[in-house]
């Protein structure tokens, strides 16, 4: 049966690829291939697997050549979209960096309208107790003068009637003598001028004090308006400090103290400060003053707050956002993994800068990382710049935000140049985009 089979199989083999012979001749001698029919199949099939395995891997490629063309097209309008919402961002930054320079100098010069009508205010008071005192001078004088004058008349009618009562026993001989006469006159006559002068000072000095009063009254008026713009200003520079802080997840309270207690020191940048006036309790202008002072003071702690903390953008220069933080697939093997950072991707060299004031912790190679910078900042945090071409800061120096620490680059484990940047608190990666887009309205 198998005989048969082969027989048929030869047979057809036979009438499709009949048996060839090839000959090789040389000069001495002549030699020749025989090519069976099985050998001719084989021969045959290897070729159209060849052919055919050429056009499929010329289709993929040619696929793969369109795709990649729509992928470029898509990737440049993202490229394009992401450009110009960076110039926006951009755009927005320098303004409010400008509004905090204003905001700034207006607070400056309120510092010195507060000194200047605290200096006012002292002088109003210690003018209006001295017309107090030298009223009560005054009126104590003239009661006294008049007190005195009311003698005089009475020792003066006194006399006259003794005189006269002394004159008539005597046989109308005794009537006071022109001497006697003209001293009580004259006595009286400078009582008198004395009264009037006294009296008319007296109306000077009440006048002085009504006009005193007037004087401080509008003081007073110019004063509130003061109070008034410097209470707003206070309130719109301070609230989007406030909830800067809060939107990234940080306890202002918890912050604030913590500032304070590192400049706590005598003649520091914010030694509580304190508006009172002649060592009494403070008046309410006073007190009014005090808590714009003290509101000042906590815009101050959080100006420091924020230069410690990581409200701020590691690529000042053009660049693509090209991963965000979370689970994503992983370029390299395809999985799925956690990505603790973002990546900024831009031309190797870029300038990489410290997003806040803090020290070196780490600046060299970390395997996957490649050449890592760590920095360690105020309230536990810490971040991460990764995959950098140079390295620019040493381990322990102290840096401050804007710094340049180093060049992006390719080292480490990536698909191309790009900065990978993390920050952790308590060792534990959060989104840095909370803070980048928590700062974004302020700075």
């Amino acid at each position: 049966m198998r005989t048969r089979l082969a027989i048929r199989m030869h047979a057809l083999l036979e009438r499709h690829f009949p048996e060839r012979r090839l000959f090789l001749r040389s000069d001495t001698d002549t030699r020749f291939i025989r090519l069976k029919p099985g050998t001719q199949l084989m021969a045959f099939a290897g070729g159209a697997a060849v052919v055919a395995w050429a056009i499929i891997a010329t289709a993929i490629l040619l696929m793969d050549s369109i795709g990649s063309g729509n992928y470029r097209d898509q990737a440049m309008r993202d490229q394009t979209i992401y450009q110009e919402r960076l110039n926006a961002m951009a755009e927005d930054r320098d303004a409010r960096a400008d509004e905090a320079l204003a905001a700034q100098d207006r607070f400056t010069s309120a510092l010195d309208q507060i000194s200047v009508m605290q200096s006012q205010l002292l002088a109003s008071e210690t003018r209006l107790r001295e017309l107090e005192t030298g009223i009560g001078v005054i009126q104590s004088t003239l009661r006294k003068t008049v007190k005195e004058r009311d003698t005089a008349r009475d020792e003066a009618a006194q006399l006259k009637l003794t005189m006269a009562e002394a004159g008539g026993g005597a046989g109308g001989k005794g009537a006071p003598d022109d001497a006697t006469m003209s001293f009580l006159t004259s006595a009286l006559a400078d009582t008198a001028v004395e009264r009037d002068t006294i009296s008319n000072d007296a109306q000077d000095a009440l006048l002085a004090a009504d006009e005193m009063a007037t004087e401080l009254a509008l003081m007073r008026d110019q004063n509130d308006a003061i109070f008034r713009q410097l209470e707003e200003a206070m309130t719109v520079s301070i609230a989007p400090l406030d909830k800067m802080f809060r939107n990234a997840g940080m306890n202002t309270d918890s912050i604030i103290n913590q500032v304070r207690r590192g400049y706590s020191g005598q003649g520091g940048p914010l030694t509580p400060i304190s508006l009172s006036t002649m060592g009494e309790e403070p008046s309410p202008d006073a007190a009014r003053a005090n808590r714009i002072l003290n509101q000042l003071d906590r815009l101050n702690l959080y100006r420091i707050a924020a230069e410690k903390a990581p409200f701020a953008n590691p690529v000042h220069a053009n660049y693509r956002f090209t991963s965000n933080f979370g689970y994503r697939r992983d370029p390299k093997t395809g999985g799925r993994r956690m990505h603790a950072g973002v990546d900024f991707a831009g031309p190797v060299g870029t300038p990489l800068y410290a997003t806040a004031d803090g020290v070196v912790i780490h600046a060299g190679w970390s395997s996957g990382y490649g050449r890592l910078v760590k920095i360690q900042h105020e309230f536990g945090i810490e971040t991460r710049y990764a995959h950098m071409s140079r390295i620019r800061v040493q381990k322990g120096q102290r840096v401050s935000r804007g710094d340049r620490i180093g060049d992006m680059g390719a080292s480490g484990r990536v698909t191309g140049p790009h900065l990978h940047y993390e920050v952790r608190i308590g060792g534990k990666a959060i989104n840095p985009m909370t803070y980048i887009k928590a700062a974004r309205d302020v700075f």
